[in-house]
């Protein structure tokens, strides 16, 4: 079985899981809707959500891809079973 693709490497971001990256979004989400950030700090923290949701969205491409792919195996796997009967 193959493994999980490695996160995206973006310039000065960590490697994160799906999930860590999911749940620190959900972090700085409610931290900006509780509206208590100065000016500069609620910048910081949603340039760190726009990292964060291109991480999720890699790791969900990635994903739909692998399925894909193992559809495609499925389907042709059963053309030629239907094929051979």
């Amino acid at each position: 079985m193959p493994q999980d693709p490695p996160a995206p490497q973006q310039p000065g971001s960590e490697s994160l899981t799906y999930e860590q990256a999911r749940d620190e979004l959900a972090t700085v989400v409610a931290e900006l809707e509780a509206g208590t950030s100065t000016l500069e700090q609620s910048l910081a923290l949603w340039e760190r959500g726009e990292t964060l949701v291109a991480i999720c969205q890699q790791w969900l491409d990635n994903a739909r891809t692998r399925i894909e792919a193992v559809r495609r195996q499925a389907d042709s796997g059963q053309s030629q079973a239907d094929t051979s009967a």
